[in-house]
């Protein structure tokens, strides 16, 4: 392998095996608390916390280094405004025409429509674009690595950033999403990927039942 810098790896705390499992446990139980939000309250939120947690975003694991993410973040009325009308005219065709009596029995638990009100109503917007070029140093016209799997990533320790910090979230992926190169005024080389709504629940906020539902640690892992 060929010679390259390094510096040391950062020092971790020195737990006991009990602290560590306590803050395991920890911290599932504060992460389990996050439900996905369709009631939002026209409520400010300073933009400090966005911005901190989109640094806890861009501290994920991805390929090369290369980052190969960009966030569009849109707080301008007349913006959420637009993007609630691109992306309830894409979720109409959906329901009436593209998804399968399947994938519409699969959401009917979950009370979903075409009415997205809360792409207004929300304080912030985040749009998470995937750069399939770019590089680690700005104006590098490299090619990236391992886009789906670094965004993914990223948008996780997002979504943990934004909740830590006491804010409801909301990912919504309208089918198709180009509209957003344009109103994020993104280039077309981008792929946006999802929107996070980021806010306060309003007052009356509800969950559905079904959403509590998870699967039990026997059902999503194996120990070999």
């Amino acid at each position: 392998m060929a010679d390259h810098e390094t510096v040391p790896y950062t020092a971790l705390p020195a737990y006991s095996d009990e602290e560590r499992v306590a803050r395991a446990r920890a911290f599932y139980e504060a992460i389990r608390t996050r439900r996905t939000c369709r009631h939002f309250a026209d409520i400010p939120v300073p933009r400090q916390v966005i911005e901190q947690a989109l640094l806890a975003a861009g501290s994920a694991p991805n390929g090369a280094n290369h980052q190969p993410w960009h966030f569009a973040v849109i707080s301008a009325p007349e913006k959420k405004q637009a993007i609630r009308e691109a992306a309830e005219a894409e979720e109409r065709e959906f329901y009436a025409e593209k998804a399968s009596e399947e994938w519409l029995e699969a959401l009917a638990p979950l009370g979903t429509d075409e009415v997205k009100e809360y792409l207004e109503i929300a304080p912030w917007l985040i749009v998470i674009f995937g750069q399939r070029r770019g590089g680690p140093k700005p104006g590098d016209d490299r090619q990236n690595y391992y886009v789906t799997e670094s965004v993914g990533i990223a948008t996780g320790f997002l979504l943990a950033a934004l909740h830590d910090a006491g804010l409801a979230t909301l990912t919504h992926t309208p089918n198709p999403m180009k509209f957003l190169n344009e109103l994020c005024e993104r280039p077309s080389s981008e792929k946006p990927m999802m929107i996070v709504v980021a806010g306060l629940p309003s007052k009356n906020a509800t969950v559905p039942v079904h959403a509590l539902d998870k699967k039990p640690l026997e059902a999503i892992s194996s120990w070999l």
